[in-house]
């Protein structure tokens, strides 16, 4: 008996020792991979046609041929995708990062637009792609879909993948469309995400106006209470690192807090069934304004850095296992047997997602252009146009969410389902590959730029929180700045000369207020430029004696 338990706990060692020897082998190989992402990314950098994004899933397709000849056929990836490993581990320190480096003040003055479509231009979206598919699809030999299903679709292909445009556009030289396409793709993806679990959550076999009142009310709830949530956690980190002076010991404690604060405004939305995109973006936000001017000059140089190299390796990441999941034999299994209905299925999806955005796009820059007075305010039809464009890609959000909604761990044993899942990799793949191909040229062609003009490698490196820079204020606009001013001057404000430049320029703004609320009543509180606590010996010391001797 005693030899025969012996026996069975060998063999079931041996099986786990096998087992994590051909993780680390995995691990090995795609931290390998990963690598030569970065260094083929960096040798194609000055490309006109390549990016960061187009590189890791050409490297990832190419790995997966080679997997499939080694194994036989028999598998084409290293790692068993999980929705659960991009949601909880990936998307945060992207998300994060993004609202961490935007330059604020042109992202808020933007604010009602950027709203207007990430949040209703996704909302018309999803019911044109929904409801397209419902009317064709059925018309298909595609296998069984409920209304659920169809309405998941709709979620799945409403969220947009805008970082190959982000890699291009330069938001210095263009602060407008940047801000555009950047927040909207933020919101956009939270807003996918939020209709998708909405679906989930209510019962859709009787549809009526109370259903609908219903799902717009938590979709609303969502929205706001995920925005609070993000919020309130950054200031939290901003009043307690401002309190309690980690900088006098160790500049680590500083990071690691900013850092662990961050990731728990993520998971406290999880917690709590909101919306962890928007919550650890506006978190960003609110930590690049208070937070960070809180910290030590060293630990605002880390973790400036450190954000945007785990957001940079994640965004590599993402890429370069969609490319290898692509070739994943046992899904293209099921629909061996009529590849021409799976070409259909992604051609109908991407002519959905073209007259989708279309659908938004242009009415809303028309309401927008009508409503703004100022002319370099209005966005042009060139501008329009690269905005539609932008749209069009579809990346690792739709890939996540589709094998939430059509597969189990992984793995599918319905037809439908499986068509579905193709479908999407073949929609995410041509998206990226063809679409993301031409960004790069056609913005050139339609915004020209200085000769100077170079693209950045990834969207992480596209700004980053400015020097002592305030809520609302990014130093790429030149308006009348009634905060503080480190050389002690007082402000010089320009006085309109007409009355239409009265109308365009009020002294008077939301920007003008929210700074009297924010110098009088939020940075005493939770720090900040002018509001730093006061270190021995530390670099603040040094430039607070220089600010004393200037005044």
């Amino acid at each position: 008996m005693w030899s025969q338990l012996g026996s069975l706990l060998s063999g079931k060692m041996d099986a786990l020792a096998t087992s994590d020897h051909a993780s680390v082998v995995s691990m090995n190989l795609f931290v390998a991979l990963l690598c030569g992402c970065i260094i083929i990314g960096h040798l194609l950098e000055e490309n006109r046609w390549m990016n960061e994004s187009i590189t890791a899933l050409l490297i990832g397709l190419s790995t997966g041929v080679v997997i499939l000849l080694i194994s036989g056929g028999k598998s084409s990836h290293l790692l068993v995708f999980s929705e659960d490993l991009f949601f909880i581990y990936l998307l945060p320190p992207i998300i994060f990062n993004a609202g961490f480096q935007v330059k604020k003040k042109q992202f808020f003055r933007n604010f009602i637009t950027i709203i207007l479509f990430g949040a209703v231009g996704t909302l018309v979206s999803f019911t044109i792609i929904s409801f397209g598919a419902l009317s064709i699809f059925k018309k298909l030999d595609i296998g069984s879909l409920d209304l659920a299903d169809y309405l998941a679709i709709g979620a799945i292909f409403a969220a947009t993948d805008s970082v190959c445009t982000l890699q291009v556009l330069n938001q210095d030289e263009t602060p407008l469309l940047y801000s555009l396409v950047f927040g909207e793709g933020v919101v956009n993806d939270a807003t996918s995400v939020v209709l998708f679990n909405a679906i989930h959550s209510f019962d859709l076999t009787s549809i009526d106006h109370r259903i609908a009142l219903q799902f717009m009310g938590n979709f609303l709830y969502l929205f706001i209470a995920s925005t609070i949530l993000g919020a309130f956690t950054g200031l939290l980190s901003a009043y307690i690192i401002k309190k309690l002076y980690f900088g006098r010991h160790s500049t680590d404690r500083e990071v690691a807090l900013m850092i662990l604060m961050a990731y728990l405004s993520y998971m406290l939305a999880e917690l709590f069934y909101l919306s962890g995109i928007l919550t650890v973006f506006f978190c960003g936000i609110v930590m690049s304004h208070y937070t960070w001017h809180n910290v030590t000059e060293s630990s605002r140089v880390t973790t400036k850095h450190a954000f945007a190299t785990l957001s940079f390796v994640a965004e590599v990441f993402l890429f370069l296992y969609v490319g290898m999941d692509a070739l994943d034999i046992e899904k293209w299994r099921f629909v061996s047997d009529s590849p021409g209905i799976s070409v259909a299925v992604s051609s109908i999806l991407l002519g959905l997602i073209m007259v989708g955005r279309a659908a938004f796009v242009f009415p809303l820059s028309w309401l927008m252009n009508f409503a703004k007075k100022s002319q370099s305010e209005k966005v042009s039809l060139n501008q329009q146009v690269v905005i539609w464009w932008a749209g069009l890609m579809r990346g690792a959000v739709s890939m996540a969410l589709a094998y939430n909604q059509f597969t189990r761990s992984g793995h599918t044993q319905l037809r439908g389902n499986a068509i579905m899942i193709t479908s999407t990799i073949t929609v995410v793949l041509f998206s990226t590959m063809v679409f993301g191909l031409l960004t790069k040229p056609l913005i050139m062609f339609l915004l020209p730029q200085p000769k100077h003009f170079t693209s950045c490698s990834t969207v992480s490196d596209l700004g980053s929180p400015k020097a002592y820079s305030p809520l609302l204020e990014g130093h790429q606009d030149y308006e009348v700045d009634v905060g503080n001013h480190d050389d002690g001057t007082e402000p010089t404000i320009v006085r309109p000369s007409s009355l239409r430049m009265l109308l365009n320029a009020p002294t008077h703004t939301v920007h003008h207020y929210w700074r009297k609320f924010d110098d009088s009543f939020m940075r005493p509180v939770f720090g900040g430029r002018g509001f730093v606590p006061f270190v021995p010996g530390s670099p603040t010391e040094q430039s607070t004696h220089n600010l004393v001797d200037r005044t």
